[in-house]
């Protein structure tokens, strides 16, 4: 049977096995519904408590200032449409940057078609906004400004406390999709001047289908869902115990083991940047190494595309990607490296390799090996 080697740790990392143990008894014999009032019940809702300790307390947050959604896409939702429409219903100004992920400018996009003024801020070479940038675009009705704090095709760091002062000086709420920088990064949004916060569980080894949105204490959103009181009325129905045990579980666990997790894959990182790009004519670093995400490397090879790489290691049992899963059927280019002003040499042919620290080194150096010789013929003449 062939080996596989998993790459793909930004589009989903595996489910540790500790945090399935957790979630066992609520797929099983827990199964309580946490709105009720017997003893099965309360069984559930004081794990689900929990689970929001343990997620608050590794946000550096309050328990009672974290929702729990479905994923990042609904807490991305959730606070800029839930803000708006509780704040702002008639329209007003929205400042957000080109390389966001589809769930905020696509949620950006149908807001603007529905009257309200948006200004997406252009980013440098690397990807990165500039603040002064967002400062000039500032009006007088501007009421939401979203910028990311990490992107999740070149990992790529915003200046998200600068960011985020500007945003303070000017009275505006500021919300940051923090999906992917919360596995490798200290993210504590009342540190980092942030009013509304995404994070999700499948980056950080948890269930997939689980996110949160913290919610700084004053701001007000509207729901858009109708139905009962569950998760501070902004979320009806029945809460998923068992996902949510899951991700409590997976952020206690990533607080206890960050810094271990961070030094294992910026070493690997590190492994492909020097032994594989850094020299090589026909590859291109597209963001920048040491502004990125430790876990988190893109580049292009020349005269390749994407999918034809993608395909050549996936039948050697090595899985990386072409940047966001949430993209990888799109035929354009991607929007990060276009906003970038990437060349067009490099556009249709970028890789992003993300790791976990159950990667190995031995797995790195096999996936080298691998791109060299699929690349090889390439080399000729360079």
């Amino acid at each position: 049977m062939m080996e596989r080697i998993y790459l793909d740790h930004a589009a989903a990392t595996p489910l540790d096995q500790r945090v399935l143990t957790a979630m066992m008894p609520y797929l099983t014999s827990q199964y309580g519904n946490p709105s009720s009032l017997h003893y099965f019940g309360q069984q559930a809702r004081a794990a689900v408590q929990l689970a929001r300790r343990q997620l608050a307390h590794c946000l550096g947050v309050a328990a009672g200032d974290v929702v729990f959604t479905s994923g990042g896409t609904e807490a991305d939702n959730l606070a800029i449409q839930g803000y708006l429409r509780a704040n702002h219903p008639h329209g007003g100004h929205l400042i957000t940057s080109a390389v966001e992920h589809q769930a905020v400018l696509n949620t950006f996009r149908a807001l603007e078609a529905e009257g309200y003024s948006l200004t997406v801020l252009p980013v440098d070479s690397d990807g990165r906004v500039c603040p002064e940038t967002l400062r000039q675009a500032i009006r007088p009705d501007t009421v939401l400004i979203s910028i990311m704090y990490a992107n999740n095709e070149t990992g790529t760091v915003q200046p998200v406390q600068e960011l985020g002062a500007i945003a303070r000086e000017h009275d505006i709420v500021f919300h940051v999709d923090a999906v992917q920088a919360f596995g490798y990064l200290p993210v504590h949004p009342i540190e980092d001047g942030i009013d509304l916060l995404t994070v999700c569980s499948h980056k950080i080894y948890g269930p997939k289908g689980m996110g949160a949105l913290y919610i700084r204490k004053g701001i007000q959103l509207a729901s858009e869902a109708h139905g009962g009181p569950q998760e501070h009325r902004l979320r009806a129905g029945t809460e998923n115990v068992a996902g949510i045990v899951g991700f409590g579980m997976a952020a206690a666990l990533l607080e206890a083991e960050r810094p271990e997790r961070i030094e294992k894959v910026r070493m690997l990182k590190n492994l492909v940047y020097h032994e594989l790009i850094e020299g090589n004519g026909i590859l291109h670093l597209n963001g920048t190494l040491s502004g990125s995400l430790p876990n988190i490397i893109d580049f292009s090879v020349d005269g390749m595309e994407s999918p034809v790489l993608l395909i050549a290691l996936d039948r050697q049992g090595i899985a990386v990607s072409a940047g966001s899963a949430c993209e990888a059927g799109a035929v354009e280019p991607s929007h990060v490296l276009m906003a970038m002003g990437t060349d067009d040499k490099w556009l249709r042919s970028s890789i992003r390799m993300s790791f976990g620290p159950e990667n190995t080194v031995e797995e790195v150096r096999k996936t080298i090996q691998a791109i060299r010789d699929i690349t090889r013929p390439l080399r000729k003449g360079v």
